[in-house]
């Protein structure tokens, strides 16, 4: 990361600026970086000027203690304030999460667009599966064993146990474990795992809100449940995609609506 930027609590934070147009910060969701994002926004440079970033406790960026969300949406409030003082936000997955609940505290953003916030209310048994989660997650994390946190979660995503020994074997495995504690962050994040409905109707902006149609079939209704929270709501689905997005895909829906 080329840039940086102190957030209210003085957590430093990483981030690149790339292409020229409209603001619009990327947030990733969890155990990635902000070089995650950079394939989406190389795909936005051509019409809109994309940030990424590094969420604290993350890549380059600081991790200033006790967490709280509030602080996360702080951070994004001092990247608007590096970058212009106005941005359009951008979020995948728990990122998206973080999005909605800044853009609902009055973080000066133009518009905000999301893909597939997992919100659980439409998956059978989803809130005491997010509960579950979020206990054993802790005490992993607490007794210091940040391989199980990640084993946690990618079962968490619907990952096969056959899948999930291939990865501890990988070489990006160690760079999982690097991030994981910062799983508690995005478990924070989403909050009892189910859609906040008045806070996100609080949203006075634009809202996007996308889902791949080959995505199962929560995801999707969760996202067209987000459009319909919020008072100036958009839904829209992509044919043949999953919750791995293809930039190509996503780039030219994103740049549309941020382009206005």
């Amino acid at each position: 990361m080329d840039e940086m930027t102190t957030s209210r609590d003085g957590t430093r934070l990483a981030y690149d600026v790339i292409g020229q147009g409209p603001m619009v910060i990327l947030v990733s969701g969890a155990l990635s970086t902000g070089g995650t994002m950079m394939p989406l926004a190389t795909r936005l440079s051509d019409r809109c000027t994309a940030v990424v970033y590094d969420r604290r406790g993350r890549g380059e960026s600081g991790d200033t203690r006790p967490y709280a969300v509030a602080r996360e949406v702080e951070d994004l409030a001092a990247l608007v304030d590096a970058v212009g003082g106005e941005a359009a936000l951008f979020g995948v997955s728990s990122g998206g999460a973080l999005v909605l609940e800044a853009a609902a505290s009055g973080v000066p953003v133009r518009q905000a667009a999301v893909y597939e916030v997992p919100f659980a209310d439409f998956l059978e048994g989803g809130a005491e599966r997010e509960a579950r989660y979020k206990e054993q997650l802790g005490q992993a994390l607490a007794e210091g064993r940040p391989g199980e946190a990640v084993e946690l979660f990618l079962r968490l995503t619907g990952l096969g146990e056959e899948v999930i020994r291939g990865a501890r074997q990988s070489p990006m495995w160690a760079g999982l474990e690097a991030v994981a504690p910062s799983l508690a962050h995005d478990d924070a994040v989403m909050g009892d795992g189910l859609l906040p409905r008045e806070r996100v109707a609080a949203i006075s902006v634009p809202v996007l809100s996308v889902a791949g149609g080959a995505s199962p079939g929560f995801m999707r209704e969760a996202s067209r449940a987000i459009a319909e929270a919020v008072p100036l709501g958009t839904h829209r689905v992509l044919e043949g995609q999953t919750h791995m997005v293809e930039p190509e895909v996503l780039g030219p829906v994103l740049t549309d609506f941020f382009t206005g």
